[in-house]
């Protein structure tokens, strides 16, 4: 700005010169003052333009986002979907069905049969009691005894003459069959017996006897004895 003013000063004093020298020198052609001025206003004002330019700082570029037209679709991104898991499969291996069968200890006893399920047709015994030697009775070598026992008729045929106990197992102790000689009506009971012998030898000894009909079919509980012979 500084400079323009002093090149605006310099052409004005310059106009002026030429002005005061038209007289002087009749031969010359008398310069066109207004053009000079005229070119000296252009050169001042071109110079200050130029310098008021350059003090003006460029203009910073503003961005202006485009908007959105209401109703348009967004387009979202997809997501990226997950590993599917591994799924684990479990494969069982059948184990073989074992029947544990534990070690018999201790005393062993012997289970009491239903003595409805031993019946022969219409025919059937219950076991009462022992009438004479309880087991484990001791006995001399070569003793006889009579065993009893008390029964009872639980089925539904009569007993009659000709029914009679049978030796099935063990020691016989020379018993032998012996008919029942009477006879004994369902509901009833009555005492059956048998002579027998103890063994000549010392020991445990035990016989199992049971009843039949005259056709020899066996029926109903199993009798028992069991005798001690010792010296």
């Amino acid at each position: 700005m500084y400079h323009a003013r002093r090149t605006f000063i310099a052409l004005l004093l310059i106009g002026i010169l030429l002005t005061s020298c038209g007289g002087q020198s009749p031969a010359s052609p008398t310069p066109d003052v207004n053009a000079i001025l005229t070119s000296a206003i252009g050169t001042v004002a071109a110079s200050f333009f130029q310098t008021q330019t350059a003090l003006v700082p460029p203009a910073t570029e503003t961005f202006t986002p485009t908007p959105i037209p209401t109703g348009t679709p967004l387009t979202l991104l997809t997501p990226t979907a997950s590993p599917v898991p591994t799924q684990l499969i479990l494969i069982s291996t059948p184990v073989p069905n074992f029947t544990f069968v534990p070690s018999p200890t201790g005393t062993q006893y012997t289970p009491t049969v239903n003595p409805s399920t031993l019946g022969a047709g219409c025919n059937n015994l219950r076991l009462i009691s022992d009438e004479t030697i309880p087991a484990g009775t001791v006995l001399k070598p070569r003793e006889t005894f009579t065993k009893a026992w008390k029964v009872e008729n639980n089925g539904t045929c009569d007993w009659v003459y000709s029914y009679h106990l049978v030796f099935v197992s063990g020691d016989s102790m020379a018993g032998e069959s012996t008919r029942l000689g009477k006879v004994i009506p369902p509901k009833k009971w009555t005492r059956i017996s048998v002579d027998l012998e103890a063994p000549k030898q010392e020991g445990t000894y035990t016989g199992y006897w049971r009843f039949a009909d005259p056709d020899g079919n066996l029926f109903g509980s199993t009798l028992t004895v069991s005798i001690v012979v010792r010296k």
